[in-house]
């Protein structure tokens, strides 16, 4: 399936609500993900003037149906960033999130320069997550056991990662 990635706009709001607010969705993403329409404005609205990140949209058919993005770290950390991304049920196993993971990374190597290291943390549960993202050349670093608590349920988190070079 055709998609292409792109910077996210406010006209966004209506297809990303909708695609975002599935439950599926939801019980992989930590707490923070926008859960109504007044905090997807906001993300929205950050993701759209903060130039410190890279967030962008995965449209298709000329709709956003998920979001990928690459949140550089500050003070020591400075030299890794984390990767975090989501798509709609409708738009999930047929390869795109295995292509946009690369292209998001070569993208952030090239944007940000000292880094060297860019991170994801999926639940323990979450076994397409892990799936892609050692597909795309990551590494599983660490597993945390029972750390994550989401939904009542004590989860592990696992660390994944891919090194500049």
């Amino acid at each position: 399936m055709e998609f292409r990635l792109r910077p996210w706009e406010m006209s966004d709001l209506e297809s990303v609500t909708k695609n975002a607010g599935d439950p599926e969705i939801t019980r992989f993403m930590s707490d923070g993900f926008p859960d109504c329409t007044e905090k997807w404005q906001s993300f929205l609205q950050m993701a759209t003037t903060n130039k410190s990140i890279l967030y962008l949209a995965i449209e298709i058919g000329s709709r956003a149906v998920g979001g990928i993005g690459i949140t550089p770290l500050k003070d020591i950390k400075q030299t890794n960033a984390e990767l975090g991304y989501w798509l709609g049920q409708d738009y999930q196993g047929k390869g795109i999130m295995s292509r946009a993971i690369p292209a998001i990374v070569h993208r952030a190597f090239e944007k940000f320069t000292g880094l060297t290291r860019i991170y994801a943390t999926p639940f323990g549960t979450n076994f397409a997550s892990h799936r892609v993202l050692e597909k795309a050349g990551f590494q599983l670093e660490a597993r945390f056991e029972k750390i994550i608590l989401k939904n009542g349920e004590l989860l592990d988190e696992l660390v994944y990662a891919l090194r500049r070079g």
